[in-house]
């Protein structure tokens, strides 16, 4: 029997969160863009560490000014993907927003900061002292495109490494 995850997907409105899940899940990518409402949720099967995980992957709405993220939707979250879109400065404020509520439901929990759209760098209007500022919170950053799939499977795969190192550290009770 597989070990299931439960890994959130969490960022702004159309910063590729349902992109990143397609591509990570079906290996696609579709140009048309289609709102989230709710949560979608996905799974794919990974072997990471000689274990198979069933990763189950909750792709939540965005964030924006019509609509919050639905919170109650991160609990039980091994861990989670807070999701930046380059091309859109204001999607690190809502990130940044995003993480807090984030932890304030599963704590500690891991998470991995995804700064997607990277086949667009010519737009985009983040700089390296945002990118920077991200990492000496410590946080872990990976560059993606859903689009040419540049790195998606390696931000999943790293929350993946991340949620297991982390079982590795906890505490064991006898």
């Amino acid at each position: 029997m597989n070990a299931k995850l439960k890994i959130c997907l969490i960022g702004a409105t159309a910063v590729g969160k349902s992109s990143l899940l397609t591509r990570f899940v079906s290996s696609i990518f579709r140009e048309r863009y289609e709102t989230t409402i709710g949560v979608t949720i996905q799974m794919r099967r990974v072997e990471r560490a000689g274990r198979h995980f069933d990763l189950v992957i909750w792709d939540l709405s965005g964030e924006d000014e019509f609509q919050s993220v639905q919170t109650a939707y991160l609990r039980g979250a091994a861990g989670y993907l807070v999701v930046i879109d380059g091309t859109r400065r204001e999607t690190v404020d809502t990130a940044l927003h995003l993480q807090a509520r984030a932890q304030s439901v599963v704590g500690d929990a891991p998470f991995v900061v995804v700064l997607n759209k990277s086949d667009l760098t010519a737009s985009w209007e983040l700089d390296a002292s945002v990118v920077d500022g991200l990492e000496r919170r410590g946080w872990s950053v990976v560059h993606t495109s859903a689009k040419t799939g540049q790195e998606v499977e390696g931000a999943f795969y790293r929350i993946v490494d991340a949620v297991l190192r982390r079982e590795e550290q906890a505490p064991t009770w006898t």
